[in-house]
């Protein structure tokens, strides 16, 4: 009688409660755990006082009161919490940067639908004080541009602090953050203020370019800027793309919409021609690419953090010095996995059940 409640008490209440335990919490430290900063070929980049820690990720889609059931709701919003707040324990980054559709129905939502929106984002996406957190608006964040209003696009600006185009200095490393829906070069408000911004800011580092050599100048010293932005630059398709998180081969000859899927040529010239940029990092298309345009600019598209979005989601970690810079992506766990796990464990235990009452009633 011992032995059989003994039993059952490990088969019956350990196996499914250790089951729950590694798919909602473990797992997220055995598959993030193998992931690593990368390390400079070069030991003066490594040494380097201006080298900046960061980690990016993209498109964590939050439900809102319209679309989705709640357990679906509850589910991916639990994998990313998990997801984030093991990467922020594990790599300790000191600034994190989420790029656009924080929401999913940012844009649609009424001011107390928002106010609830963003104390969630808040919750799940909470940092130490070690850690800064920049995000860039989406199109569901505040709609495309066709959508945009200046209502949504400044209740978004107001309460994460942001604009446009912005200008962060982080140890002389110059991130240009820009909302994408303001690129349609049209002559509306929002793009026409864009646009403003960015031939200031475009003088505003040529001049600490200028002054790059000067030891007297009171400019901060300058390297090439990283662009952080929702939509890709312009290209013709995912084709090119040959990551481990790439659209699936049903979806990498689709051509891609400008204005929709990506910036405009226009655009893309525009902050090609105005910044050089060493490196240019969004999301949007929820799978992973990296291109090099012009010989020397990479772009890095990184894939969605929900597994609404993506079985496998990724997030990038990232040093930055002024002269140098390194990558190295992600994975969470895979949904298929953490789903597999469970449906082994419940058929283990109806398989014991079945053995266990055919050996106890002989």
């Amino acid at each position: 009688m011992k032995l059989k409640w003994c039993k059952w008490y490990i088969y019956g209440i350990l196996l499914p409660l250790f089951t729950v335990i590694f798919c909602e919490f473990l797992i997220y430290y055995v598959v993030i755990g193998q992931c690593s900063w990368p390390n400079f070929k070069n030991i003066k980049d490594e040494n380097n006082k201006n080298l900046v820690k960061a980690m990016l990720l993209a498109d964590t889609h939050l439900l809102g009161p319209y679309r989705g059931h709640w357990f679906d709701k509850l589910r991916r919003e639990w994998q990313m919490h998990r997801a984030f707040q093991t990467a922020i324990t594990l790599h300790k980054p000191e600034v994190v940067f989420i790029l656009g559709d924080l929401f999913d129905e940012g844009q649609w939502c009424n001011e107390f639908q928002f106010f609830e929106y963003t104390s969630r984002f808040s919750h799940l996406f909470e940092t130490p004080n070690t850690t800064k957190l920049y995000v860039v608006p989406g199109n569901h964040d505040v709609g495309f541009h066709y959508a945009l209003s200046r209502y949504t696009l400044d209740r978004f600006e107001n309460i994460f602090n942001v604009s446009s185009v912005e200008l962060l200095n982080l140890k002389d490393n110059f991130f240009i953050l820009i909302n994408s829906m303001a690129m349609e070069n049209d002559g509306c408000s929002f793009c026409s203020e864009a646009e403003k911004k960015i031939k200031n800011l475009a003088n505003k580092l040529n001049i600490y370019k200028k002054n790059s050599f000067n030891e007297n100048s009171k400019f901060p010293n300058y390297s090439r800027p990283i662009i952080l932005q929702h939509f890709p630059m312009y290209r013709e398709s995912d084709i090119l793309c040959n990551e481990n998180d790439e659209a699936p081969p049903e979806l990498k000859n689709n051509i891609f919409r400008e204005k929709w899927d990506c910036l405009s040529k226009s655009a893309s010239n525009m902050i090609f021609d105005k910044f050089n940029p060493r490196l240019i990092i969004n999301g949007h298309v929820h799978h992973g690419c990296h291109i090099v345009h012009k010989e020397d600019i990479h772009e890095y598209t990184l894939s969605s953090f929900s597994w609404r979005n993506k079985n496998n989601p990724t997030f990038m970690l990232a040093k930055f010095t002024p002269n140098s810079f390194i990558i190295e992506k992600c994975q969470l766990p895979k949904e298929n996995t953490v789903i597999l796990i469970y449906i082994t464990a419940v058929i283990s235990n109806i398989i014991w059940i079945i053995i266990n009452k055919i050996y106890f009633k002989q």
